[in-house]
């Protein structure tokens, strides 16, 4: 699936459209794909705006959480989003490409060394803040006054011959 939707962009086939149909060759079925979805990862706070039909009206209600997990690939990716809401944790599972997410926000970004946060449910309070991912930053560029390596007098080798030198 991955290598046709690949062939595909390099053809010129996909056009810039905010979605675009794939024919699954199993199945056989046509599925719809979202182009502007926000890069977000396990950990990160997001405000999921979903639209939700009331009779002939709809609006859209914002669900904000931490992403707890992300599983499956193409049209049936599906993450989890987890808040707590009057001290009793909710958890919903979104599918990825699907027409009722309008807007997809990464409110705060998280650093953390596993692939799904299940352990957050059995945390309360404080302890279920995770450490906030810093953004890399450009190395600056090296500077061309001079060698990169210490000078001979502000080494550690001056230092020990002029150590031996007072015994």
């Amino acid at each position: 699936m991955k290598n046709r939707l690949l062939a595909l962009v390099e053809e010129g086939q996909i056009k810039a459209t905010t979605s675009y149909t794939v024919k699954d060759e199993k199945s056989g079925e046509t599925r719809t794909l979202k182009r502007d979805i926000a890069a977000f990862e396990i950990g990160d706070t997001v405000d999921v705006s979903q639209r939700i039909l009331e009779g002939a009206k709809e609006r859209v209600q914002v669900f904000s959480g931490v992403v707890i997990s992300r599983r499956g690939e193409g049209v049936n990716e599906m993450f989890t989003v987890r808040r707590i809401v009057q001290s009793e944790g909710v958890e919903r599972t979104f599918p990825l490409h699907s027409p009722k997410i309008a807007r997809l926000e990464v409110r705060r970004t998280g650093t953390v060394r596993r692939a799904k946060l299940y352990y957050l449910r059995d945390r309360v309070g404080k302890a279920t803040r995770l450490r906030e991912r810093k953004v890399k930053e450009e190395a600056p560029a090296p500077s061309t006054n001079g060698p990169s390596t210490p000078s001979a007098g502000g080494g550690t080798a001056a230092k020990r011959t002029s150590s031996k030198a007072r015994k």
